[in-house]
């Protein structure tokens, strides 16, 4: 989703490590306003990323563009470095009270202590921890230093934040509450920010675009549900939680439906493809519904499978149910419909979802 000009522009950047490229990016823009999330594996690439972004890593080839303008000479690098802030996974606070800390870069521009108190005030309160100016930086908590932290980022009025892995040190109401307000204060200021995260629970909380990273490549970039329904690939499809692939081998098509054998199963699925042509096809754990062995006779428009339940997991209010259906399929329930089929580890149970809701990826 493009919420505003292009703020961003990266072009064939290249960063490489003892001869070995670690970063591929040949286009990437960051548009004014947006929050974009990285998101992928340990490795994948997305805080080398960042601090190249950041002007911590020194790229093989690139050309960067800031609002239009090439970044080149030393003196246009330092004007975009005084406008991009990072935030890392461990706050990094110094000796002195949450004031001194908050006031740094402040400082560093140049503002006495008199000129910055407004400006660390105001972000202090923007983060709820006005309460903690006088403490000694040192001696709070850890969702404290990461709202000092980033009220220390925001205290400079970046036009670019990156953040890498800033909440997976926190505990999950520290973290949800953190989040929030985060990402009620981007949209107040206007601020672009990009998340470096591996939770996909994060990139779907804050982020309105996301990039999917591997092996230093982004493999697919878009709007959240582009991306989180759409998958290119099944690595794609992996990641952003369809957790059921269907390989199978098209055995009819009609009006813009087609049938596959899978294991034996002919499963429908909506979409274009050839008999005889071997596709993939991926589904949301949400969109299969799970019942009784005896499930009522197939019905136009509904695929029914069957299998024996391999493993139930609590998810809290939810349930995941593996079924083993000569093929793995995956379902999300509720705890209630868990306990009113009576399913358990063994039973044989059915599956039903709908053609539209799988997803076609073609395998070649």
């Amino acid at each position: 989703m493009k919420t505003g000009a292009i703020l961003l522009d990266i072009v064939n950047l290249v960063v490489a490590r003892q001869k070995n490229i670690i970063l591929d990016i040949p286009a990437l823009s960051i548009y004014e306003g947006e929050i974009l999330a990285l998101l992928g594996p340990n490795g994948a690439g997305k805080s080398t990323l960042l601090y190249t972004l950041a002007g911590l890593l020194k790229p093989v080839r690139g050309d960067f563009y800031f609002r239009g303008k090439k970044i080149g000479l030393a003196s246009e690098a330092f004007d975009y470095r005084r406008r991009v802030t990072v935030v890392f996974q461990d706050p990094l606070l110094f000796r002195g009270t949450v004031f001194d800390n908050v006031a740094t870069g402040l400082r560093f521009r140049g503002l006495s202590r008199k000129e910055a108190a407004p400006i660390v005030e105001r972000v202090l309160d923007l983060f709820g921890i006005s309460y903690l100016m006088g403490r000694q930086a040192k001696k709070i908590s850890g969702g404290e230093a990461q709202r000092t932290s980033l009220a220390r980022a925001f205290a400079t009025s970046p036009e670019l934040i990156l953040l890498d892995e800033s909440f997976s040190s926190l505990d999950q109401p520290s973290r949800d509450s953190l989040m929030d307000d985060l990402h009620m204060i981007l949209k107040e200021t206007n601020t672009t920010a990009i998340l470096a995260t591996h939770e996909r629970s994060e990139a779907l909380r804050l982020a309105n675009r996301i990039a999917i990273m591997n092996q230093g490549r982004i493999v697919q970039i878009g709007p959240l549900s582009e991306v989180m329904n759409r998958p290119q690939n099944e690595l794609v499809a992996s990641f952003v939680g369809m957790e059921t692939l269907f390989n199978g081998k098209v055995l009819r098509c009609q009006n813009g439906s087609f049938v596959m054998d899978v294991f034996g199963c002919e499963i429908e699925a909506a979409g274009e493809a050839l008999p005889g042509e071997r596709v993939v096809c991926s589904i949301r754990p949400e969109e299969i519904s799970i019942g009784e062995k005896s499930l009522p006779a197939p019905v136009s428009g509904i695929n029914f499978v069957y299998g024996r339940i391999s493993r139930i997991t609590s998810l809290g209010p939810y349930v995941r149910v593996a079924l083993d259906c000569g093929f793995p399929l995956v379902a999300y329930i509720t705890e209630h419909n868990r306990e009113r089929l009576m399913l358990s580890e063994g039973k044989e149970a059915g599956a039903s979802f709908s053609p539209l809701s799988l997803h076609l990826i073609r395998k070649g």
